[in-house]
């Protein structure tokens, strides 16, 4: 499978909210970092920021906007879209950069505005 098609695949499976899905993409020392704060080492901290995330949110849908790809390399624009307990809705425009090997997601950043994040969810990253 082609690293467009691990990591569509990867943003497609969060409205099924499955951590287990989610976290089958990701090698045992992945990275994740949401760029204005620091980054998140290894699947055990990943899966604990992803489980917070689903806690918090009832809703969270990742839509692509555009995704480019060379070799293990994927650019993403996305518009995040996510429902709060509420039943309040909030859009956060992020631009993704993941890096695979073997097939498996071994960093994955996002840029965007933190406070476009912060405000309308509540949490703090």
């Amino acid at each position: 499978m082609s690293a467009e098609q691990v990591v569509r695949d990867f943003l497609a499976a969060w409205p099924r909210r499955n951590i287990e899905e989610l976290m089958s993409f990701f090698a045992p020392d992945a990275v994740y970092h949401n760029v204005p704060v620091a980054p998140l080492r290894g699947a055990p901290a990943i899966r604990a920021a992803f489980e917070g995330f689903l806690i918090a949110m009832p809703e969270i849908c990742l839509d692509v906007v555009s995704l480019a790809g060379r070799g293990d390399v994927v650019h993403t624009e996305r518009i995040d879209r996510f429902q709060l307990p509420s039943g309040e809705r909030f859009d956060l425009p992020v631009a993704g950069i993941f890096e695979l090997r073997a097939g498996k997601i071994v960093r994955f950043s996002d840029y965007f505005d933190l406070a476009s994040f912060e405000g309308p969810s509540g949490l703090k990253l």
